[in-house]
């Protein structure tokens, strides 16, 4: 009996150790490629309302900016031209009056349609979700909402 409550032990032991092993993944950061640093720094910083966070190389060709708790955006000057992507590939960010949002958009002559593509429109989801669309300078799609988490 001793031998199997010592065998029981060690299997549970071996069990949780391996448990501990096996680790769940989270979102670190998200890397875009641009064709113009500057461009892009500015309407991350200007237009979305991101914060710049430092970033390591310090070679003129990044720029890091804070998206969550633990998250962040990643720039990379290199791209050789913007290219054309799916509106359903996006990142969004939340703000907490869309229609304020919009008013930015439209100051900064940056235009914006629904999740249906209708231009200068604002979708209101079955949830009551406010969301637009629109593009960054090159060519990544970007959704704004007023989701509350």
């Amino acid at each position: 009996m001793k031998k199997i409550i010592l065998a029981f032990i060690f299997i549970n032991s071996f069990c949780m150790s391996y448990g501990q092993l096996q680790t769940k993944a989270s979102l670190n950061h998200t890397a875009i490629n641009v064709t113009n640093l500057k461009k892009s720094v500015d309407f991350y910083n200007d237009i979305i309302g991101l914060q710049n966070i430092p970033e390591p190389f310090k070679d003129g060709k990044h720029a890091w900016f804070k998206t969550g708790e633990k998250t962040s955006l990643h720039i990379i000057e290199g791209a050789t031209e913007t290219k054309e992507y799916y509106k359903s590939n996006h990142t969004c960010y939340s703000v907490s009056s869309v229609t304020d949002f919009v008013a930015k958009l439209k100051l900064n002559n940056i235009q914006w349609e629904d999740a249906k593509g209708q231009a200068a429109a604002i979708t209101i989801r079955v949830d009551g979700v406010k969301q637009v669309y629109f593009k960054d300078p090159d060519g990544y799609w970007i959704e704004i909402n007023d989701a509350k988490e």
